[in-house]
């Protein structure tokens, strides 16, 4: 019977959503996470009478015919880039951007990667480096004597030093965008890749036309809600459990079947 084989479709789709959920709400407390949400179609159709055509010589065609779903199928796993909420931190390193961009980092193979954890921290020659140690772009070093540090709206970072009754601008931070947000690739520790879907990235200073905001002090919180998360939930597993009632139904007919021709 094609229903066992449309229901456990249905099934496996709906396994699918229920990972993608549990993935968001396992991230409802990481920095810059950015939600997911699974994506689905339906499958071929077969076509048990043909509409458009005449039944017979002479007469009208069929209005409607009979076109029998196959099932569903994922198509994607789309990532929703959503401001997440700022919270403050008070640390002169976390730096949460406001507004569209990413900050730019070189991964362990040198390739440029892209983030909104700005998490950052020194590393041991004063690098501004993320929590996994990957250098920020463009490099910021800080003196090992620095005694405070200021980043503004537009990225631009000064140390303040012994001595030195004004502060020293050591570089400013900048920003990339995408066409595409959510064609990037996300390959964990809060970073993605740029990939073809994404498009090629626009580097700019932040709080120009189309680039967002950098405040210091704040962390970028993960855009997951907890409330529609858990009432997605249970949406999937509402349908999944109709599902394998639908096999449960199928076996019981097929089994009414056998015991007849025996």
């Amino acid at each position: 019977m094609k229903a066992l084989a449309i229901a456990a479709t249905g099934m496996s789709a709906q396994q699918t959503n229920v990972e993608v959920i549990a993935n968001n709400i396992a991230n409802i407390n990481t920095t810059g996470f950015k939600r997911a949400r699974a994506e689905f179609s339906d499958l071929l159709y077969q076509a048990e009478r043909a509409q458009g055509v005449p039944n017979v010589d002479g007469g009208l065609p069929i209005p409607d015919g009979a076109l029998v779903g196959l099932g569903v199928r994922t198509v994607g796993v789309r990532n929703l880039h959503m401001q997440g909420p700022l919270a403050q931190t008070g640390n002169p390193l976390d730096m949460a951007i406001n507004g569209r961009g990413w900050f730019q980092i070189t991964g362990p193979t040198g390739e440029t990667l892209y983030t909104r954890a700005g998490s950052f921290s020194k590393g041991p020659n004063g690098e501004l480096v993320t929590n996994d140690g990957y250098v920020v772009q463009p490099a910021i070093t800080f003196p090992n004597d620095v005694t405070e540090i200021v980043i503004n709206e537009t990225g631009n970072v000064y140390a303040k030093t012994p001595g030195q009754p004004d502060p020293q601008l050591l570089g400013q931070l900048g920003l990339a965008n995408f066409a595409n947000d959510g064609g990037l690739e996300p390959i964990g520790n809060n970073l993605y890749r740029e990939t073809a879907a994404s498009g090629q990235p626009v580097t700019g200073v932040a709080g120009d036309a189309g680039f967002g905001k950098i405040h210091q002090g704040y962390l970028e919180g993960s855009n997951v809600d907890p409330v529609k998360e858990i009432t997605e939930l249970i949406s999937a597993q509402r349908a999944y459990e109709m599902n394998s009632k639908v096999i449960q139904a199928a076996d019981e007919m097929a089994a009414t079947v056998a015991k007849g021709i025996r």
